[in-house]
């Protein structure tokens, strides 16, 4: 997968039983003391240790070795959490647009010498109970996480992942199926038309539908230059060879050219020697040392591209510019944690000087994808933009950064608003994750990767303390704007909108096949010999579902607790409220959530609750712009959020509770500030501000396009479920494609008196003392502290009721099929039926067929067969859905086919106990995820789910039997299929089957065309 915001992450989760249950527990001080690792010098299991470093504000050590005989480099950060971490990665600077890293990455999880069973990657997403596993390309590196609470799970996806990146089998079948290949769209049909095919090549069709992700990447082209397109450009994709990339692994995927990485309470003596006798294996070999970096800018430089139309937005604002500067060597990290300070000043929040001198200014929507401070090359990059800019707006939007910019250098850093920042940095740390050490391998690895020295990377304190020490002598920020911005070159990149964009890209994929198949005789000659091979590889894929997969390693059930880790939860009332407590060591912060459930709220203020939330932290007060409020946020308090509230009884489906959630974290002296704010937004909040009103909008509606085209799948389930419950239907209208129609309404019609007026009906009862139920999260010893300042803040409070419906609900057309065209190359797809409540005995049977569905059958048809870069099965056990997904998908009707034919396949599969085993392990890796102590008690508070629930139905999931799976196939999935009580949803390019029977809903921001913002009904 590609990093970042642009691709899905599968995640599992699991906890750590077995042989680690019997070895004494550590103290911190024992896993952490410098007196107790490897020193300096030291020579063991083959590595020698170079040096050592006590990190105490991040409560660990880190140890860094070299391979004697390869010359790998490692770390390990010893830090007191069971869940542990593993990372392999390569330098991987790609040296064309083929995208031989990203395919390679794909490949070489496909099979190994050691372990030579198809795609054992996927194999052990349900051998395993790890909480993360995965892999990323990213410009100039790819890397092999994983991440597992239990020991011998740690020590069997090691060895995996160690022999499948350094000796992978890198078979042509594996190369066609994840990279391309041309084939016939059906080879069923002999007369079905030719096309180019692969994981890879659709992913990245998929990728550059997203205008935003095309922008990012043609201003990489220009910028970086020297560091092509890891993950690869559809049209040049199909210029790799099997060739190339055998000699692009043998070239970077060896240890020489490694950096390895553990994190946690494992002993880095057990590391070593299993390391050793993988690495040893291999001889030294190149190192890629090439450290790419950005252009140099000699002059200023303007260059202009063109790129697609969003479809929600404003079509006369369609152009996406931006200003850019070449920054310093990232391997001074305080000067480059100075400028990360300076760039949050200048961008993070309403109130920051650019967002407020572009953004409300009404020259764009939203900043531009590229908008930030990168350091992930060795030199880095700053860039202002903006996106949905009218074409005679350009000027004047480079013109305006470089006036906020002088602005901000004339009147100097606000010292106020700086302390905040390091506030926020300071509660960051503290701020107890269950991912804290996947979050220190994201931090390092790209650093480590570009010459940055790693411990440096980890030394928090001294960075932050050397800052300090040039900022208490004046003017350092002031002149770090002038020597990288005010003085220096820029380059100016804008995409201007071709509304001929998307028929060109396809015309010059019909003329790139045409080529390729000239290449081999022309067409007719090829036919038959290309669908004799996708009929082959078809046949390999077909005898990998049956494959033995003995040699690959596995948990086992029996290394699940029967019993549920309990988190013990305290209940009581201040004046008329509940109050749930959760006191645990929180390292001196306190967790603030409150819910205020509304019944029978009329529609056209229902539909209006997603926007107040993000209003009252918009639009200000009377008497405090959103500025001063954010600077007191960031201040006082790690956040403040407002967010809408969904929740299916779980014993009734038909029982719904809907609302609101406020919440907030900060230190435990600062609570009663942190409420006043919190009081203060929902209070005082401004509904009368217009203009920042039409700001919000415009943001939000350009936000969609970026959603829709990163998240296709999530919109097309969230509204295939709609008409199948309450819940399902609130989550439609607040969150889904509803929304989106909505607020691209607002946007286009720009008539937002009417929206005002409902946001103050709204403020009417949103905060209040009745409805009210609050949960706090604290240390003991300051609960007394906490208690008297929610008291406080409930007095404050109104007692306050809803406005009763008086109309029905809006009724869905609830359509078989409904069908969003959007301009993607790619398509995403859902099907959903109704089920059961969450105490209903059959949930816990459902949620195994899902996961045996989606390993044994959906994976197979849909990704490898198909071509989708992702597709599977989901049943959601609180809310009574179960559903299927594809995810970029290049072939609809054969996926709906699969989806139809799911339940008659789960019938008529002889199922193992071996399958159920993994599935069970597949289930548990979410029920035992790692959470953070901020999340405890959780389930109870928001959805009403005991601890005597949750055992119950763990009992359940580890007594679930092959009948058990058989029969609710038969009566959820078969049956219901059969009589027609089921739901499509799909998004994406509109095409040929896509025939009347289908209900079509045109996404389109045009004001004469599109429905009232009273009717956006579906």
């Amino acid at each position: 997968m590609l990093v970042g915001r642009l691709s899905l992450v599968r995640q599992a989760v699991g906890r750590r039983r077995g042989l680690l249950s019997k070895i004494p527990k550590r103290s911190y001080a024992a896993i952490t003391d410098l007196r107790q690792l490897p020193q300096p010098g030291d020579k063991l299991h083959g590595f020698t240790v170079q040096r050592t470093k006590s990190v105490p504000e991040l409560q660990l050590a880190a140890v860094q070795f070299q391979h004697d005989k390869t010359g790998a480099d490692y770390i390990h950060v010893a830090r007191d959490d069971k869940n542990n971490v593993f990372a392999i990665g390569f330098k991987t600077n790609p040296n064309d647009d083929t995208g031989v890293p990203h395919i390679l990455e794909h490949t070489t999880l496909c099979g190994s010498e050691k372990y030579p069973v198809r795609d054992p990657f996927f194999k052990m997403l349900n051998r395993s109970l790890s909480n993360f596993m995965n892999a990323f390309t990213s410009g100039d590196h790819t890397t092999y996480p994983f991440a597992t609470t239990n020991r011998v799970d740690y020590n069997n996806l090691m060895d995996v992942y160690m022999d499948a990146t350094l000796r992978p089998l890198l078979q042509e079948s594996d190369f066609k199926q994840e990279g391309w290949r041309v084939g016939p769209e059906d080879p069923a049909d002999p007369n079905s038309p030719l096309l180019f095919k692969g994981v890879v090549y659709n992913e990245m069709k998929g990728q550059m539908s997203d205008s935003s992700y095309l922008y990012y990447i043609r201003f990489q082209d220009h910028i970086l230059p020297a560091l092509h397109n890891s993950g690869g450009d559809p049209i040049k994709i199909p210029g790799l060879t099997l060739e190339q990339l055998r000699a692009f692994h043998k070239d970077h995927y060896n240890p020489s050219n490694a950096k390895i990485f553990t994190y946690g309470d494992i002993s880095v003596g057990e590391h070593l020697s299993r390391l050793n006798e993988k690495l040893s294996a291999h001889e030294k070999s190149n190192r890629d040392q090439d450290l790419r970096g950005p252009i140099t800018l000699t002059e200023s430089k303007e260059i202009t591209v063109p790129g697609p139309i969003d479809p929600l937005t404003d079509k006369e604002a369609q152009h996406k510019t931006s200003v850019s500067w070449i920054m310093n060597d990232t391997v001074d990290v305080v000067e480059t944690f100075a400028l990360r300070i300076m760039s949050t000043y200048l961008l993070d929040g309403y109130g920051s000087p650019l967002y407020q001198g572009l953004i409300d200014e009404k020259l764009g929507s939203d900043f531009s994808p590229n908008t930030g401070f990168d350091t992930s090359t060795k030199k880095g990059i700053f860039s202002v933009g903006l996106q949905n800019v009218r074409q005679e707006d350009l000027k004047k939007v480079q013109e305006k950064i470089h006036e906020v910019l002088q602005n901000v250098h004339e009147k100097g850093f606000d010292p106020k608003k700086i302390e905040g920042i390091l506030h926020q940095l300071e509660l960051a740390l503290k701020h107890k994750t269950a991912t804290f050490g996947m979050g220190v391998m994201n931090g390092l690895t790209p650093a480590w990767f570009n010459g940055v020295d790693p411990f440096d990377a980890l030394s928090w304190e001294e960075t932050v303390s050397k800052f300090k020490e040039r900022y208490s002598k004046g003017g350092y920020l002031e002149s770090l704007l002038k020597q990288y911005l005010l003085d220096a070159n820029t380059l100016t990149f804008t995409m201007e909108p071709d509304r001929n964009y998307g028929q060109n890209l396809a015309q010059e994929e019909s003329a790139r096949l045409a080529a390729e198949l000239i290449k081999v005789g022309g067409e007719e000659k090829a036919r038959e010999s290309l669908f004799e091979e996708e009929l082959k590889l078809l046949e390999i894929q077909e005898k990998a579902r049956h494959q033995d997969l003995s040699c690959l390693p596995t948990v086992k059930v029996d290394d699940i607790p029967r019993e549920m880790e309990r988190k013990p939860l305290q209940h009581g009332k201040i004046g008329n409220v509940p109050v749930q407590w959760r006191t645990a060591p929180t390292n001196g912060l306190t967790y603030f959530r409150a819910v205020n459930t509304l019944e029978d709220l009329p529609e056209e203020l229902r539909m209006y609750l997603p926007l107040f939330t993000d209003a009252i932290l918009r639009l200000g007060t009377p008497s405090k712009s959103m500025e001063e409020l954010e600077d007191l946020i960031k201040l006082k308090t790690g956040g403040i959020k407002a967010s809408t509230h969904v929740s299916t009884s779980p014993r009734s489906l038909e029982i719904t509770e809907e609302g609101l959630v406020f919440s907030g974290y900060c230190l435990d002296n600062n609570v009663p500030d942190m409420l006043e704010l919190l009081r203060t937004v929902l209070m005082e909040t401004n509904f009368y501000a217009v203009s920042k009103l039409r700001t919000l909008i415009q943001g939000i509606a350009s936000g969609f396009v970026n959603s829709l085209a990163e998240s296709g799948h999530n919109f097309a389930r969230t509204f295939a479920a709609a008409h199948l419950t309450p819940a399902a239907r609130a989550n439609e209208v607040m969150g889904g494609m509803t929304q989106v129609r909505l607020i691209s309404n607002l946007a286009a019609t720009e008539v937002y008196n009417d929206a005002l007026e409902k946001l103050r009906q709204i403020a009417k009862f949103a905060a209040r003392q009745n409805n009210l139920r609050v949960a706090i999260t604290c240390g003991t010893e300051s609960v007394s502290a906490n208690e008297a300042a929610v008291q406080k803040f409930i007095d404050s409070l109104p007692i306050a009721h809803t406005p009763q419906r008086t109309t029905p609900l809006f009724d869905f057309e609830a359509p078989a099929k409904a069908f969003f065209p959007l301009p993607y190359q790619v398509s995403y797809t859902s099907m959903c039926l109704k089920t059961v409540p969450y105490v209903h005995k059959d949930g816990a049977a459902l949620q195994m067929l899902s996961q045996l569905l989606t390993h044994k059958h959906l994976h197979h048809e849909i990704r490898e067969k198909g071509g989708a870069y992702g597709g599977g099965a989901f049943h959601r056990g609180a809310g009574g859905i179960f559903g299927f997904y594809s995810y970029r998908d290049p072939n609809v009707p054969n996926t709906l086919k699969v989806m139809e034919g799911a339940g008659d396949y789960a019938m008529q599969r002889q199922w193992t106990e071996r399958d159920l085993e993994e599935a069970k392990l597949s289930v548990f890796q979410g029920v035992d995820a790692p959470t953070s102590v901020s999340e405890e008690g959780m389930i109870y508070f928001l959805d009403g789910i005991t601890d005597e629930m949750r055992q119950i139905r763990r009992e359940q999931l580890l007594d679930v039997a092959v009948n058990d799976v058989r029969e609710v196939a038969q009566k959820y999935l078969i049956d219901q299929i059969r009589r027609n009580q089921t739901a499509v949803a799909v998004l994406g390019e509109l095409k040929e089957w896509c025939d009347e029977s289908w209900s079509v809903f045109p996404l389109s921001l045009d004001p004469t065309g599109s429905a009232s913002a009273e009717k956006i009904t579906l």
